[in-house]
């Protein structure tokens, strides 16, 4: 068992305390909204004790290495409990999309210069609970005491003040709106056809930020403006990335049973402007033939998925079709849950079911086909930002709503996405509008204009 501290320290923001960290080595932020208890706990790390690459031509096995990199799990018979923190000490790193290639048998190209993993051991992190207003200075191993100081000490440097003007120009469309359009009718046309049942069409936007922006101010804005329960920061050499993601991919309690969790999202519209629109949307939502039937789709992507790695007979899926408002969508979510099974590691886990079900299609591999044949390289977009824990837990996100920057000499270049799960009666124009309607926050966050 690996010792540990945790110090009870006084509350402060957690994205103020990011800010004050920018420019050190693999800052990374995992950022709840503290809403409900999947958005009670927030953490805050930097300078890795090991940090684990893989670029696209590496050959190494990633999921072996990230097992490799995590080290033996503690063996716990439990979590942590619900007043402590959940994450106390291991990974967190970055998958982009395109570690899919990796673990399915389809040929991606790359989105240069993003590598396929980067991930950091932490043994010293800050962990914020939203809900008791207390922040953990958390350190493991044989120097625990002083990480756990070291990571105390981050609360009081000097935050980045926010930018009190445009961060960038308005957005500009990667794929105009007819482009993305056509891609959808081909879409139709090969369910139509009967090579796939559903695929997740992306379009993308793109533009710099000013002089003396940083992508840490997006973030400052999104937590303020559109916050949500799996938002994320990380940053490393001249990259950088912010999400503003609602979406989970895969949750992991420890323990015995392990007990595994996912929770797609298939199914949008946008917020009403008074309580009873807001209804009406919700009520419209519910009963969209449509959306659940995309739904429907991904939920049984996702069971198979899980049947990869868990015990026979525990996948089961007990919501499904549930609401969840965020500040300028509802959407819907189902839940598919199991039991892992006991020798399996973060690797095996991963392997089985990357990249997410909800942001590729159905069957799996040949909407990754149709998307490669229909979209630059994804990137960090529909990735997944997640910490692994020595204990064995897991919590990932789905990088949906997410932009990713690339530090040149002229400062600061971006690209953002948006999509929409394509099924036999989508309507393209319908699809387009929504992909206008997920990246609204970031766009008026990024220019104070819609995309």
């Amino acid at each position: 068992m690996r010792q540990k501290t945790l110090e009870k320290c006084s509350w402060r923001d957690p994205v103020q305390v990011l800010s004050g960290l920018t420019g050190r080595d693999l800052v990374v932020g995992l950022l709840s909204d503290g809403v409900g208890q999947r958005g009670r706990w927030s953490y805050i790390a930097a300078e890795p004790a090991e940090i684990l690459q893989i670029a696209p031509g590496d050959p190494r096995d990633s999921f072996a290495a990230l097992d490799a990199c995590l080290g033996p799990i503690d063996a716990l018979q439990s979590g942590p409990g619900p007043s402590f923190p959940p994450f106390q000490g291991g990974l967190i790193g970055l998958a982009s999309y395109e570690l899919g290639a990796r673990a399915e048998p389809v040929v991606l190209p790359r989105a240069d210069p993003w590598p396929d993993l980067v991930c950091g051991r932490y043994d010293g992190l800050l962990a914020f609970d939203h809900h008791d207003q207390v922040v953990w200075a958390i350190g493991v191993g044989a120097q625990s005491k002083a990480l756990a100081t070291k990571a105390a000490a981050w609360l009081d440097l000097p935050s980045r003040p926010s930018f009190g003007s445009v961060l960038a120009s308005p957005l500009s469309p990667i794929m105009s709106a007819d482009a993305y359009e056509a891609a959808v009718a081909k879409v139709i046309a090969k369910i139509a056809a009967g090579e796939i049942f559903q695929a997740n069409i992306a379009r993308g936007w793109q533009g710099r930020l000013v002089d003396g922006a940083h992508p840490i101010n997006l973030l400052q804005r999104l937590n303020v403006q559109s916050p949500a329960p799996f938002a994320g920061y990380m940053a490393f050499g001249d990259l950088a990335l912010v999400s503003n993601s609602p979406e989970r991919f895969l949750q992991i309690q420890p323990g015995n049973p392990r007990r595994i969790e996912a929770r797609p999202i298939k199914g949008t519209i946008g917020r009403g402007l008074d309580v009873l629109e807001d209804q009406g949307q919700i009520e419209t939502l519910i009963n969209s033939v449509k959306d659940r039937a995309e739904n429907l789709m991904i939920v049984d992507l996702m069971r198979n998925d899980l049947a990869r790695v868990c015990r026979p007979g525990s996948v089961a899926v007990p919501h499904l079709f549930a609401i969840e408002t965020f500040a300028n969508l509802h959407h819907l979510v189902s839940t598919v849950v199991g039991e892992v099974l006991q020798d399996l590691g973060l690797g095996a886990v991963f392997r089985a079911t990357y990249p997410p079900g909800s942001i590729t299609g159905a069957p799996k591999v040949q909407a990754m086909q149709v998307i490669a044949g229909l979209e630059p390289p994804r990137g960090p977009y529909c990735g997944s930002l997640f910490w692994a824990g020595y204990d064995g837990g897991l919590d990932s996100s789905v990088l949906i709503r997410t932009t990713a920057f690339v530090r040149d000499q002229g400062g600061w270049a971006f690209q953002t996405h948006a999509g929409a799960g394509i099924i036999a009666d989508s309507d393209p124009v319908a699809e387009r509008r929504e992909t206008q309607t997920k990246i609204s926050a970031i766009a008026l966050a990024l220019s104070g204009v819609l995309a």
